[in-house]
């Protein structure tokens, strides 16, 4: 672990990340909206066995919906 003096933390500057967009969008006066749907899923079953291994595959979906 490095040990940092009292002048090399005070040289340290930060900066504030952008706000997060939301991947969820709607509009009242026109009535037009988005919405976006994401999912990951993978399943590995190694069970009641020794000295052996499992192999996994995902899936990933993204569905969007405008309107």
């Amino acid at each position: 672990m490095t040990d940092f003096t009292m002048t090399e933390i005070d040289a340290q500057h930060v900066e504030l990340l952008p706000a997060k967009e939301t991947l969820f969008y709607v509009s009242f006066g026109n009535h037009n909206w988005s919405a976006i749907y994401a999912s990951n899923s993978s399943l590995a079953v190694n069970a009641a066995t020794l000295l052996s291994s499992a192999e996994s595959a995902a899936v990933q979906t993204i569905s969007v919906s405008q309107g």
